[in-house]
């Protein structure tokens, strides 16, 4: 399917999209922008000019599988300074490759044991339950809102870090500015620069606590790792970006609470799901969880470098070249899901997919590749969490927009999801 490119192999031409640049059609499509193109071109690949650079759009299973090839894409120096100054944070393990790479992955990795996802889902339970019960003496409750504070406690107690009260409402609120900084321009993006550098601080202050004995966290958890973990060179991560990796420990599980309200929106608007969560046990909850990940927008696309020159399907990849994958149209896909705008568990009972079929969280192998190192952390813990709003309470949905936008980048239904009458059961 590829080769390395010598100059002998004929070419074919990239399908371009004319024009000086399209940075504004980007913004005005949002999600579906790659999706749009690929359609209009009747091609899985096309090229374009975003910010004054030429960059190749593509999408599907095969280009997923070229996109992760290592020896093709480098990651390092990809992610805009935008982009880093909000939601990575500098030096971080999305941005490198090689051993390096793999050496860091595996840290994360580490912490990806059956013990560990184990106690993630017994916190998780704990927290939906005490949040019910809080939930009880109110008259309103804005889902996402608080569901993004029991992804915040949920992330801090299992990665070992010290979270007080008073403190939670502000915590929660920085990571989620940095999530939704993402794609954002004008005072989302402030919000998130801002946030990212109080959290920064939080962070390297409790690891420097660790580091000189003033506190002492289990061994088994993200924040003792992180503190002592050493390079290959043998060096310990110096403390911004220890700082910055537990953030990547913290900020993912804190954005699972939009994957949560929109399970629950997926419940309100197909009410059958929410009583096959109910009676059908954990394979159905399996299947509602992932289908969720599929069809809800979350990520709209993940960018790499072309590390040397090289030819895939007769298209010349130049070194050097800014790649986009096409995550949320390759999870909707018509070649790769039948029917994909519709809402239906039930297409992952016999699903037999690939690494690269499938990517919400990112495509490849989950040790030594670029795919998101949490994603069984997300995938269990919107289990847990779908369950217990389907099985463990009782409320109803009142009038509310809940419609949601293809074009905010991250994505979330306008009234954040009301609920009232909260019981439990």
């Amino acid at each position: 399917m590829d080769q390395i490119y010598t100059g002998e192999v004929k070419k074919l031409s990239i399908p371009h999209e004319k024009g000086l640049d399209h940075t504004c059609n980007m913004l005005l499509e949002g999600y579906n922008y790659i999706g749009n193109r690929r359609k209009r071109f009747g091609s899985d690949i096309f090229q374009t000019r975003l910010l004054g650079e030429n960059v190749i759009c593509m999408g599907g299973e095969e280009a997923a599988q070229i996109f992760y090839d290592e020896t093709k894409f480098k990651r390092k120096g990809v992610a805009p300074e935008r982009v880093k100054k909000t939601l990575f944070g500098k030096k971080g393990v999305q941005g490198m490759d090689g051993s390096a790479h793999k050496h860091r992955k595996q840290l994360f990795m580490s912490f990806m044991t059956s013990d560990r996802i184990n106690d993630l889902k017994d916190i998780t339970e704990r927290q939906w339950a005490i949040a019910a019960a809080d939930w009880e003496q109110r008259r309103k409750v804005v889902l996402f809102q608080e569901a993004e504070k029991i992804m915040c406690r949920i992330a801090c107690t299992w990665a070992g870090v010290p979270l007080w009260a008073k403190e939670l409402n502000q915590r929660t609120n920085d990571l989620s500015a940095m999530i939704d900084a993402f794609g954002a321009i004008g005072p989302r993006h402030w919000r998130g620069r801002a946030a990212r550098n109080r959290s920064e601080q939080w962070i390297r202050t409790i690891i420097n606590q660790v580091r000189n004995g003033e506190y002492h966290p289990n061994e088994n958890t993200a924040l003792y790792a992180m503190a002592w973990h050493r390079d290959l060179q043998g060096n310990r991560l110096n403390l911004k970006v220890a700082a910055v990796e537990l953030l990547n420990i913290l900020r993912p599980i804190v954005a699972i609470g939009r994957y949560v309200t929109f399970g629950a929106l997926a419940m309100h608007n197909v009410p059958e799901t929410q009583q096959k969560l109910v009676t059908e046990g954990d394979d159905y909850n399996q299947m509602f969880v992932q289908e969720v990940r599929r069809y809800y927008p979350f990520g709209p696309f993940l960018g790499a470098r072309v590390h040397n020159d090289f030819m895939w399907s007769g298209y010349h990849f130049k070194k050097g070249t800014l790649t986009l994958l096409d995550i949320y149209g390759t999870n909707h896909d018509p070649d790769l899901w039948d029917m994909p705008d519709e809402f239906r568990p039930e297409r992952f009972k016999d699903w037999q997919g690939s690494p690269f079929d499938f990517i919400p969280q990112g495509g490849g192998d989950y040790a030594m590749g670029h795919r998101c190192a949490g994603e069984w952390v997300t995938i269990e813990i919107m289990k847990v969490s779908l369950e217990f709003l389907a099985k463990r309470m009782d409320y109803y949905v009142p009038k509310q927009d809940l419609r949601f936008s293809m074009t905010r980048i991250p994505s979330m239904p306008k009234s954040r999801f009301i609920i009232n009458g909260v019981t439990s059961k």
